[in-house]
């Protein structure tokens, strides 16, 4: 299968943290595949390129939001797998799992406190970059 985020995904590390992309700074298929392998889900090819891209990466994983580590990723009783988390632990945000088989599934956005799931009406690689955009470029202010 073709490589439709990872370059892409690559190129976060040089332009948010003004460094050279390194072997580390992704997981490897080998170490991807361990890390999934207890789960009954397939991830979405976009969300395997972000890992293979950056997933060793503790500056992009954790900024400001905290991407979950692949063997963290669960499924809610609502049907939406769950990724990323803000640091107040106020919102999750996950896709359906019907979305799984989907390359670049919509990201949806559970308020914690209600228990409610909204649409962000964007996909998970337009999502990311924005959210990155967002995160990095804030303390400009």
């Amino acid at each position: 299968m073709t490589d439709m985020f990872l370059e892409k995904f690559r190129a976060l590390v040089p332009k948010y943290l003004e460094d050279e992309w390194q072997e580390e700074d992704g997981l490897t298929p080998d170490e991807l595949d361990d890390a999934l392998s207890d789960h009954s889900f397939t991830i979405p090819l976009v969300l395997r390129e972000f890992y293979l891209a950056i997933g060793g990466c503790e500056d992009l994983m954790e900024a400001y939001h905290y991407f979950w580590d692949p063997e963290e990723l669960e499924v809610d009783d609502e049907g939406f797998l769950m990724f990323l988390e803000d640091e107040d632990e106020q919102f999750t945000w996950g896709f359906r799992t019907a979305d799984l088989s989907i390359p670049d599934p919509i990201v949806w956005r559970r308020n914690n406190a209600r228990g409610q799931w909204k649409s962000e009406e964007g996909t998970f690689s337009e999502f990311v970059f924005d959210m990155f955009e967002w995160a990095f470029n804030d303390d400009e202010d």
